[in-house]
């Protein structure tokens, strides 16, 4: 999922946050008696621009991958729950998690009775095995890293258009029950079926991207109205029933009404005043002061695994010499983006491309040395002469961010530095909805990209192996999350150690993370730049502030009043 920064912090505001971390205590699920006391009210959102397809198989934005967690259910899902609970998997459409058999390479799973979509329709284990061969016919962009483990897969990547997956599932519509047949054992199978792209559609889906076109889901709210220039609205689901709502509870409010087209600054001023009541975009440098002194109670600091890296094109030059790559690595003014992102109170900076907070942690500084204060200046003559022997001084170089004034402002600082070295730099911004996906597009040629990481489940690999697997990167492809273009064998064979071996105890799997997060860090694919907090801003009238670890803020459990 695609994230962006944040600015400048000032020092009370750095107080502020630090005791709103302190004092959100942990949210339970709320009882009959809130339910039906909090039951009422439009939730009103507000973003500078839409995040594209409303289809839930395609979209990768954490903008509306947040949103689907609302409208559309997997056979699994995270707890929705705050704090540290909020990372378990737990039964969604399926009864219960099942026990692997197999070796490891078996999974059946037992239906729910009684589930309906949105258009009334019943849900039945057809629609669950059409739901993963659309996962590879519309080319999903996790399908090759989360689903490849079933048998049948590397066909239909192959080929998608001709996929069946005839021998990686098979179904009993009496028993109500799938099973997955694995060619392979997968550590983390249970998460990757609980992500959004594994949600359960009608058989009848187009095996195409929908677009601005709403599926039906099983969740509380089903997408109404979708004009991407302007608005998105969501209903509730009048076929909705809490079957677990550990899983998916009830919703509070009646309507969810998404504005777009206000920019940030403009944002931030609607949701203070409580004309909006919470905001998609990162809040701008110069509005963050007035948060910590005089909107407190409305703001939240929230951490979250997320990071800010530079990509860089490792199949178009410059960037396709190691010199060069590493260059940019040793020439990072990490500090600087720090403060252009908020200060030390919400952002830090990063070694590797793992949160610090995750095993194995972000790993040694190969390219700096430190953390915090004594984080160690750029070694910009190094850089340079690397830059020297590389031979690539002198070329233009375009450097792609988002058009948000966080991004603006941190693209405008890298472009310098990329002048610095000796090119000859142009920052090309596009719109926040349209850089993520350009920069996946392979024929577009990216050079080099300022880009955002957030976790789809809090994993190292979701964060290596999701970015810089083999199996994500697709040449003539409009959807290669390995941007770089990065497929390095070493690599691959402690990741895929990492993620098959059942047999291996936590420590080993992080081990084997950490060795492939170093050789990553020597072949310099990416720059890490920082890892950040989530600066949340609500209206004064959103109450019960629920936060969960993977799905941010869950729109269905907020009060309005």
């Amino acid at each position: 999922m695609a994230a962006a920064g944040r600015l400048l912090v000032q020092a009370p505001w750095r107080t502020a946050a630090a005791l709103l971390l302190c004092a959100l205590p942990p949210t339970a699920h709320a009882s009959a008696e809130d339910t039906a006391t909090h039951r009422g009210g439009t939730l009103r959102l507000v973003a500078s621009s839409s995040a594209g397809t409303l289809d839930p198989q395609i979209n990768y934005s954490g903008q509306y991958i947040n949103l689907f967690a609302n409208v559309y259910d997997g056979l699994t899902t995270f707890r929705k729950a705050t704090g540290p609970s909020g990372t378990e998997v737990v039964a969604d459409l399926a009864e219960a998690i099942p026990t692997p058999t197999d070796n490891g390479l078996s999974y059946t799973f037992i239906l729910r009775d009684g589930l309906r979509f949105s258009n009334g329709q019943p849900v039945t284990v057809a629609d669950v095995a059409a739901s993963f061969r659309r996962i590879f016919r519309v080319g999903s962009p996790t399908a090759g890293a989360f689903y490849g483990a079933i048998k049948g897969a590397d066909a239909c990547l192959a080929q998608p258009t001709h996929c069946t997956l005839q021998d990686g599932l098979s179904i009993d519509p009496a028993r109500r029950s799938i099973t997955f047949h694995l060619q392979h054992p997968d550590a983390e199978f249970m998460q990757k079926l609980a992500f959004t792209h594994a949600v359960i559609l009608p058989a009848s889906s187009p095996d195409h991207d929908t677009g601005t076109t709403p599926l039906p889901g099983t969740g509380p709210y089903r997408l109404a109205d979708y004009a991407p220039a302007t608005h998105l609205t969501l209903e509730r689901n009048p076929y909705f029933h809490p079957w677990n709502p550990q899983a998916q509870p009830e919703g509070f409010p009646d309507r969810i009404s998404y504005t777009f087209g206000i920019p940030d600054e403009a944002a931030v001023t609607a949701v203070e005043n409580g004309q909006y009541d919470w905001m998609a975009d990162p809040i701008p440098m110069d509005r963050l002061g007035e948060l910590g002194s005089h909107y407190i109670a409305q703001t939240h600091v929230m951490p979250h695994p997320s990071i800010l890296f530079l990509t860089m094109n490792m199949h178009e030059p410059p960037f396709d010499s190691l010199l060069v790559r590493q260059a940019v690595n040793y020439a990072l003014d990490r500090r600087a983006l720090v403060i252009l992102n908020g200060g030390p109170g919400t952002t830090r900076p990063l070694c590797g491309l793992v949160p610090s907070f995750l095993p194995p942690g972000s790993g040694p500084c190969l390219y700096t040395t430190g953390t915090g204060e004594r984080w160690r200046a750029p070694n910009l003559q190094k850089a340079r002469q690397l830059v020297h022997d590389s031979g690539t001084w002198g070329q233009k170089v375009t450097l792609i961010t988002a058009n948000t004034s966080v991004a603006m402002a941190m693209g405008n600082w890298v472009r310098d530095m990329l002048e610095a070295l000796g090119y000859k730099a142009t920052l090309h911004p596009l719109a926040s909805n349209v850089a993520f996906s350009y920069i996946q597009n392979t024929d577009n040629h990216m050079q080099i990209a300022l880009a955002g990481w957030s976790a789809d489940y809090p994993s190292p690999s979701n964060f290596l192996d999701a970015l810089l697997g083999c199996e994500n990167f697709h040449p003539h492809s409009d959807s290669s999350i390995n941007s770089p273009g990065f497929c390095d064998a070493t690599t691959q064979r402690l990741m895929d150690q990492a993620k098959t071996d059942v047999s291996l105890t936590l420590q080993e799997r992080n081990a084997l993370w950490g060795q492939a997060q170093q050789r990553i860090m020597e072949l310099a694919p990416m720059a890490p730049v920082i890892e950040k907090d989530n600066v949340v801003l609500t209206s004064p009238r959103l109450q019960n502030f629920f936060y969960t670890p993977v799905n941010q803020l869950l729109f269905s459990q907020v009060w309005l009043h």
